[in-house]
């Protein structure tokens, strides 16, 4: 029996806290119990977990409370949608998968095969899945949901760097001069990274906090300077800021000049958005804009926070590098409190993004389109050359078009729910549909994806899962597993290495352990920019958490900076980093006369992943008892609502009602929504079916943040009229 606390990592949000779970046996009278009385582990934060200091938000401190709840148990199996599941064995389980695999790349060939993941895999869950997939099946067709949340930010990295990668660390939060949040929540949305930032702000008055957010958020409500701008001008006011460095002089030229590339041409665009019509596009005032570009120009040290509202746009990556160009036209890269520094939204999407886990991507931080990165992969998995595609393989949504046009004939879903997640969701579901075999890999059940599914694959989770995940300041920590598994339930990785068995590639997959992946993993990145080959699980058990690079002649100090571009050489092949001249286009889908509004969408504080783990449990439910619509006064007015009034939103995609909450928060003509319920927790209240699927075309990430709207009462009467005669999603569900 486990006597001693374990140390581990919160599964929710890419901030990484560790936590300390105590056994039962420890508490002595201070035995936890669960909601069924049974002596249960308690979970704390831990203090010496370098990056949330013992601090743990209400996720992680009551994530014990959900692993017990509606558990998928044992494989389960279904010729047709229309049919009940019924249980079988993981050999007739796999047997299907092994068939369905062959028959398809027989009659269709690889392109056919599709794998979507997510990033609450541990690195080897992913890593496992890259090498079936990519490797030994010939198919780059492996996406994960970080498409949704992470790619323009891999993107604009890469393109202004030349590699992936934060360049900052936590640490920076208390040594900058100025802190601009820009596109984040980060209050409810990353609250312990908040939490440090707003104590070094508090304590130090000369700090400055600039926040850029449409709605007056609890982040917001912090700052020196709110900039409330009009959906889709974050260009603009970025080119309207460097406009005014330029103006005043206040630039780093020695810097620009022996460091970057590309300024002529950012210094002949931002001509164009001069402060009259910046603040005109944006809806702000010039007073406000000209304070903004006075923080950045006065700060010797400027750290750059943003999340979704910047990479979730059709101009994701042109956003990111056009917050970038800021830093590099002061210098502010590469030193103690300064750096563009992006809040990962999942615990792993990081490792994922290092396991190689997009569809253009492979471990290392290598593409599939470079024919040396392709030779070397092949060459350390064993495989004749040209075995790995030089084709980018499908995003989610080319899988979703991939099954529209009957082009897929194997899918495979693990440990994500894109019945609620992906945009235009009416069309998503009816691609879903339309799969002749789908498999379906998860914890729990039911889900909303569940109901899409031929095959069910019940996997272990966090506290039954030993891995690693890597945080947002490129931290890898080790999670052990320290509960008993639960019915029949395998790890991920697992999964996928016996599937590879079973296709032939015994040599490939004779792991016995996840420690064993991580081994071989990690030397796929020795020499690259992710270099973690002095990391094992060994190391991580014995030393704790520890960053990359961490090269295998040494931990990370001395000689391994916490920070990237320290001597200010960039991974691109002049070694100089790469200014981005981008025109703001705005949104892809802006109001007009028939859909006057702009629906904005986001994460509440409670609230994670469509609910699949938060909504099992019962304090982070009871936090949040109805979805809500947030409706500024003014228009409240105009449409005749009050609070507690039910408003039925559509776009050209789909409708949803939701109660209406009367707030100042948000700006006119714009209203927000929380996004993650689903069918399972709520009637007809779902974001993305009114979203749409337009892309940033570096990242291909849809912008999931805003589309327009049109805003219609309905009397509580004909709300509970409308819902009657509606199909009840959570029968067919359960």
């Amino acid at each position: 029996m486990v006597t001693d606390s374990i140390k581990t990592l919160c599964p929710y949000c890419g901030v990484g806290c560790g936590l300390e779970a105590l056994p039962p046996a420890q508490m002595g009278q201070a035995t936890h119990r669960d909601e069924q009385g049974k002596p249960s582990w308690k979970i704390r934060g831990n203090r010496a977990h370098p990056s949330s200091q013992g601090m743990v938000c209400v996720k992680g401190a009551t994530i014990i409370e959900s692993i017990d709840q509606d558990r998928l148990l044992h494989p389960m199996v279904r010729d047709s949608l229309d049919e009940p599941f019924r249980q079988t064995t993981w050999d007739d389980a796999l047997d299907r998968i092994v068939n369905r695999i062959q028959t398809v790349r027989y009659r269709q060939g690889a392109d056919a095969l599709c794998l979507y993941g997510s990033g609450q895999f541990v690195t080897e869950d992913y890593y496992t899945a890259q090498k079936l997939f990519k490797g030994c099946l010939g198919t780059n067709n492996f996406d994960a949901n970080s498409r949704l949340c992470m790619s323009s930010a891999v993107a604009g990295y890469l393109q202004s760097f030349g590699a992936d990668g934060p360049p900052c660390c936590y640490d920076d939060l208390e040594l900058t001069d100025c802190a601009f949040l820009i596109g984040t929540n980060t209050a409810e949305c990353h609250p312990i990274i908040f939490n440090r930032l707003r104590k070094h702000h508090k304590a130090n008055r000369q700090v400055k906090l600039i926040v850029v957010d449409p709605r007056r958020t609890s982040t917001a409500e912090a700052a020196d300077l709110h900039l409330a701008i009009q959906p889709g001008t974050d260009i603009d006011l970025l080119n309207g800021i460097a406009h005014l460095l330029l103006q005043w002089g206040c630039v780093n030229y020695e810097f620009i000049d022996e460091c970057t590339s590309g300024f002529p041409a950012l210094a002949e665009l931002v001509q164009h958005y001069p402060p009259s019509v910046v603040a005109q596009r944006c809806g702000i005032s010039e007073r406000d804009l000209e304070t903004a570009a006075r923080y950045w120009a006065q700060s010797k040290r400027t750290l750059s926070l943003w999340s979704m509202g910047v990479n979730q746009s059709t101009e994701g990556t042109a956003k990111v590098r056009s917050l970038i160009n800021l830093h590099l036209l002061t210098g502010q890269i590469g030193k103690p409190g300064a750096g563009p520094f992006s809040l990962t939204g999942q615990p792993n999407a990081m490792g994922g993004r290092e396991a190689g886990g997009l569809a253009h991507l492979l471990p290392g931080y290598r593409s599939v389109s470079n024919p040396q990165h392709r030779a070397e992969v092949e060459q350390f998995w064993g495989l004749p050359p040209g075995q790995i595609s030089s084709e980018p393989g499908r995003t989610v949504w080319d899988m979703v078009t991939g099954l529209e046009k009957d082009e897929v004939g194997f899918l495979w879903i693990a440990a994500t729910n894109p019945a609620v997640s992906m945009p235009d969701l009416e069309r998503t579901k009816a691609a879903l549909r339309r799969s002749p075999f789908t498999v379906y890999q998860e914890a729990y059940y039911p889900t909303e994806t569940s109901a899409f599914a031929h095959v069910l694959l019940p996997a272990t989770q966090w506290s039954e899962k030993s891995g690693t995940m890597t945080n947002s300041e490129r931290r890898v920590t080790l999670c052990p597993a320290f509960q008993p598994r639960q019915g029949e339930v395998r790890e991920d990785w697992a999964i996928f290495a016996e599937v590879g068995r079973r296709l032939g590639f015994t040599e490939q997959f004779a792991f016995r352990s996840s420690a064993e992946v991580y081994a071989e993993f990690v030397q796929l990145t020795k020499g690259r920019p992710c270099d973690m080959s002095g990391l094992s699980h060994e190391r991580l058990s014995r030393e704790g958490p520890l960053q990359w690079p961490c090269r295998d002649s040494g931990s990370t100090q001395p000689g391994e900076p916490a920070r990237l571009y320290t001597d200010l050489r960039f991974h691109t092949p002049d070694r100089r980093a790469r200014f981005g001249a981008y025109h703001s286009r705005g949104l892809a889908e802006p109001p007009d006369e028939r859909y006057p509004y702009v629906l904005t969408t986001g994460r509440l504080y409670g609230h994670w992943h469509t609910q699949t783990r938060t909504g099992r449990t019962e304090k982070l439910r009871q936090m949040y008892p109805h979805p809500l619509l947030e409706v500024h006064p003014r228009d409240a007015r105009a449409l005749g609502v009050k609070d507690q009034d039910w408003l039925e939103v559509r776009s050209r995609r789909g409708v949803a009602r939701f109660r209406v909450l009367v707030t100042k928060a948000i700006a006119p003509g714009t209203v927000f929504v929380p996004m993650h319920w689903g069918a399972l927790w709520a009637e007809q209240a779902e974001a993305n079916a009114l979203t749409h699927a337009e892309a940033c075309p570096d990242s291909q990430q849809p912008e999931l943040k805003a589309c327009a709207v049109q805003l219609v009462p309905v009397t509580a009467e004909q709300n509970k009229l409308a819902l009657q005669e509606k199909p009840n999603h959570l029968a067919q569900i359960r």
